[in-house]
This record gives structure tokens, C-alpha cells and sequence, in this order.
């Protein structure tokens, strides 16, 4: 029996079932927006079916919608800013946070006897005086030691608790990782003085109250002992006027640890770089004649200053030298040297500070930097009044433990043959 008005409609034949049935499928299922045409979708179909046709045909990809001007604009200033962004962060990496140690490691003074000089007597028979800097990881980043490839070992889990404790101790970033390792891989850098000693801080240029200070250049910089050795090493040449000539090899006179502390000032003007030492061959109580001339204390420091290589000479011996080639971002954000449409000038010249501190290691990564020795305190307590922070009280007791390492073992250290390079002299005697 039917129930609504449709029902009776179709028993009486007025309604056909089949319309019935088409009017239903045609009508909407809910409020949605269609998505097109079936005619429309259709046609869509067939494009992407002739555009996967081509690309299979020819191998060739179905070309972009170029771009317009105003998005080429839009993508090269996003570009900019991501670069612009990525620089602030190796700026931030690189300078901001270079405070405090910025470097550690073992400290080797070398003298070279003149030409055709067979025994040394005196500083007067000396042609060089050489600082060689090795730089070492922390000790606390070392926790049991190196193996013979130079390899770090891994973390023993137990000592877990014993390294996070010399992490917090104080002082502890001024300590270098003692050096066990036999490779020769080791990265260095040779400084020659001037002056063919070091600058003394107990001593006043002309009766002033102004502290000696000396220049001094890096003369070498390597990763590879072997040409360390080869550059210290014996020489013999032939000259035109005098034919042949002969270089005695470098002596060893002391080595020991050193740190490189950046001090934290309000002002970059007013910060100061201090390049303190403490030595453990020969020990303090045997320092001797060669040491003390050559002005190398048991514990001592001195300011460092990196000279702009831009700036104008301040010498006849600094006109002869080439400088260093530092890339642009030193010396445009350490020196603030003009460049481009930069704002960041420093000093009243285009070339920008004559004189710099040693904001970051990488200056004395060149060949030709020119470096300023400023004498500032001499003595364990003077070394830690430079540093600063513990840090020369705890590299004075790592170097006084180093005391016992053996001679031997200090040549090794550098690869030097003990067949080709005299001990004496690190014994205090001059030869």
C-alpha cells in the first residue's frame, strides 16, 4: 500500500520508475563545488596522458612556466638573506664567542748559529730565534688518551663522572691534551723574533715605563713534521762570491705548554690577546745560560697583536716582507678595512686598524702575518694574573707534571732525529 504521494503516483502509472531512478542520480549528494565537468576533467586527463606521452618519446621533461620578473627579484633577494644570514652565523662561529682560551697546546723555542758559525757562544752567534707553536685539543676533550695513529680512544663509560669534573675545572680549557702520538701529521706554525730573543717583562725600552716590544713574522705554517724537519734541519749551498756555505741545524732550547686568552673587555679597543707559557724541559731549576739570553722564563706571557697587512710599514725590515693574504672577512671584520658599501670601518684609514688583537687563531694560519710581542709578566703568578680564571695555575701543575717526560720522548714529540739535531742545548749549555 502506498505511504506518500510519489508512491501513489507511480502505482497509478504517472511516474515512471526509470525517470525516477535518473532524477535521483542526478541530483547533487551534498553542497560541495564540483571539481568541473566531466567533459572538463576529461580533457585534462588527455593533456597530462599527451604530456607523459612526450616526455617518454623525446626524454625530455614538459618545460616550467618561466618565471616573471618580479619572481626572479623576489628569488635573488631570498638568496641574499640566506647568505647574508649564513655569513652572521660564521661571523658569530668564528669571532663572538672567541673569548677566553681560544687556543692551547706545546710551545718549542729553537735558535739557528749564523753561517759558517760551528759552535755558539752567545747570542751574538745566533742567526734565528724561533717560536714553533703545535695546538693541542683540551685535555678534558681527551679522556684516555691517543693511540699510536693518532687516533682518539674511545670514551670509557666509567670515567664518565671523572671527565665532566675536569670539564668544570677551573682552568681546565688553558690545558693542552698531552701528546703520546708518533704521526707525523700534526698542524704547526714557526715564528721568528726579531729581536732574536723574547721580550723581557722586567725590562723598559729607554728608561720608560713602557714595556719592550718586539715584531715578529710567521715564517712557516704546515701540517706535515716532516717538512718541519726538513726547514730546521742542516743546510749547506753554494754562493757565487763565497762558494760553498754551511748551516748548523736548529737547536732545541726549551718547549713546554702554552694558551692563547682572549680577555673580555666592554669596548673591542680595550680587549687584549695574552700568549702565556710555562715550561717543562729543561725543568725551572735548570734553565741556564741559553734560556735566560735568549729571555725565556720557567712561566711568563706577552700581549699579541696581529698587524694589518694593508697598513704602511713601520720599519725598513717590515718594508722587505710581503704580509699575509687574509681573505676579505678578516679584513674586513677584524682590521674593518673598507669594502664595498660596508659601514663596518674601524680606525680613521680606509684600510682600517693598524694593529689588532688576535681575535681568532686563524690569524696566524698565514704565511708573512706580521705579529707584535708586547712583554707583560713573568712567573707562575704572573701567568696567572694573564690568563686568568685558574688558567695558569692549572697549565703550570700540567706542566710541572710533563717535567718527567724524557728528552727522548720531547724530540719525538716533533719527529726530530736525535742523530741530526743536538740535546745539549736543551740542557742549558750552549753548543
Amino acid at each position: 500500500m502506498p505511504t506518500t504521494r510519489r508512491q501513489a503516483a507511480i502505482a497509478e502509472g504517472k511516474i515512471s520508475p526509470a525517470k525516477e531512478k535518473k532524477a535521483k542520480e542526478k541530483k547533487p549528494s551534498s553542497t560541495k563545488k564540483s571539481n568541473g565537468s566531466p567533459q572538463k576533467r576529461s580533457h585534462d586527463k588527455v593533456e597530462e596522458k599527451q604530456e607523459y606521452v612526450k616526455e617518454e618519446e623525446t626524454g625530455e621533461a614538459p618545460k616550467k612556466k618561466a618565471k616573471t620578473d618580479k619572481e626572479k627579484e623576489e628569488s635573488r633577494q631570498d638568496r641574499y638573506q640566506a647568505g647574508r644570514r649564513a655569513h652572521e652565523r660564521t661571523l658569530k662561529t668564528i669571532i663572538n664567542p672567541l673569548k677566553g682560551t681560544i687556543e692551547r697546546g706545546h710551545i718549542y723555542f729553537f735558535y739557528r748559529p749564523r753561517v759558517q758559525v760551528e759552535e755558539v757562544n752567545s747570542i751574538d752567534d745566533i742567526r734565528n730565534f724561533h717560536i714553533l707553536l703545535v695546538p693541542r685539543p683540551p685535555e678534558f676533550a681527551v679522556h684516555t688518551g691517543e693511540s699510536s695513529n693518532n687516533q682518539t680512544k674511545k670514551e670509557d663509560p666509567e670515567n664518565s663522572e671523572k671527565s665532566e669534573q675536569k670539564v668544570l675545572a677551573r682552568g681546565a680549557d688553558a690545558v693542552p691534551a698531552p701528546d703520546n702520538s708518533t704521526s707525523t701529521k700534526k698542524q704547526y706554525r714557526l715564528i721568528t723574533v726579531g729581536k732574536k730573543k723574547l721580550p723581557d717583562p722586567e725590562s723598559h725600552q729607554g728608561g720608560s715605563r713602557r714595556k719592550e716590544t718586539f715584531f715578529a713574522i710567521v715564517t712557516d705554517v704546515g701540517d706535515n713534521l716532516d717538512d718541519l724537519e726538513k726547514g730546521l734541519g742542516e743546510k749547506t749551498y753554494q754562493t757565487k762570491t763565497r762558494g760553498e756555505r754551511h748551516e748548523g741545524p736548529a737547536r732545541l732550547v726549551a718547549r713546554g705548554g702554552y694558551a692563547i686568552v682572549n680577555s673580555d673587555a666592554d669596548k673591542p679597543s680595550a680587549r687584549e690577546t695574552h700568549l702565556g707559557y710555562h715550561v717543562s724541559h729543561p725543568p725551572p731549576a735548570e734553565l741556564g745560560d741559553v734560556q735566560k739570553s735568549l729571555g725565556i722564563f720557567s712561566a711568563s706571557s706577552f700581549i699579541l697583536q696581529v698587524k694589518n697587512p694593508r697598513a704602511p710599514a713601520n720599519g725598513p725590515q717590515q718594508a722587505h716582507s710581503k704580509g699575509a693574504e687574509y681573505p676579505e672577512w678578516i679584513m674586513r671584520d677584524i682590521f674593518g678595512a673598507a669594502s664595498g658599501h660596508s659601514s663596518n670601518v674601524k680606525g680613521r684609514e680606509n684600510y682600517g686598524l693598524r694593529f689588532a688583537s688576535c681575535e681568532t687563531p686563524e690569524l696566524l694560519n698565514y704565511r708573512g702575518a706580521d705579529l707584535i710581542l708586547i712583554a707583560s709578566r713573568d712567573g707562575e703568578e704572573g701567568l696567572e694574573t694573564s690568563l686568568g680564571d685558574g688558567r695558569g695555575n692549572a697549565l703550570a701543575d700540567a706542566e710541572n707534571k710533563e717535567v718527567r717526560k724524557p728528552v727522548e720522548n720531547v724530540f719525538k714529540e716533533l719527529s726530530l732525529d736525535l742523530d741530526k739535531f743536538p740535546v745539549e742545548s736543551l740542557e742549558g749549555s750552549w753548543i
